[in-house]
């Protein structure tokens, strides 16, 4: 779907879905207390707090927070390292045996081949469905950015750096179209669910986060 000009500065300008009020750490910057692997109360190996972040670094599986989510507002900062590949899924609700929801695509937007399937697949997408604003102010792998995911009844939205580069309704026409042409099609009611876990992504890169924020609605 192409975004125009005039749609894109609409975009950047509007308020937004933000939460009013303060966020609470859900990361104590000392250890990984309050997050787990999908089926078990400890966390996968691989992760690791590593001066006051987040690291992933060796295999080990994704890192789920340890309870569900309704409608939520999460701050977090990231890395990545060069040519790497990360997410922060949410929402996530079971397929079979897949638990799947919407991703706030993480990425090195230069190096990584996954660039060149297109803008669903770079840093701050909707991944495999929705393109953040080209204009978007990435910085590059290596280098902090923030990010800001917000889910609340129906609407999403993902920020980077303070700047709201992404809206969806999943109850509009427009995901409807999107989503049947994604990976996703098939899978009936995807990404619609109120309530669901979330999770940091093991793609095999390293990837680290710190300053993570969560605000959730009553």
């Amino acid at each position: 779907m192409k975004t125009t000009s005039a749609s894109l500065l609409s975009l950047l300008l509007l308020p937004g879905l933000l939460f009013a009020a303060e966020p609470k750490p859900i990361f104590d910057g000392k250890t990984l207390d309050g997050w787990q692997s999908r089926d078990a109360a400890t966390p996968p190996a691989g992760w690791t707090v590593t001066d006051g972040t987040i690291h992933r670094k060796g295999g080990g599986g994704d890192l789920y927070l340890a309870r569900e989510l309704g409608d939520f507002e999460l701050r977090f900062e990231f890395k990545v390292a060069s040519a790497g590949n990360s997410g922060i899924k949410y929402r996530l609700a079971p397929f079979g045996k897949d638990l799947l929801g919407p991703e706030y695509q993480i990425l090195d937007d230069e190096r990584h081949p996954d660039s060149l399937r297109g803008k669903t697949h770079r840093t701050a997408a909707l991944y495999d469905i929705k393109a953040a604003a080209t204009e978007k102010a990435y910085k590059a792998a290596g280098e902090w950015n923030t990010g800001r995911i917000v889910s609340r009844g129906t609407k999403l939205e993902h920020w980077l750096n303070d700047v709201k580069v992404l809206e969806m309704d999943t109850a509009s026409p427009e995901w409807r179209e999107l989503k049947g042409k994604s990976k996703f099609k098939a899978r009936e009611g995807y990404g619609e669910n109120p309530r669901g876990r979330l999770l940091l992504q093991d793609h095999g890169d390293e990837v680290w986060f710190r300053n993570l924020m969560l605000i959730e609605e009553p």
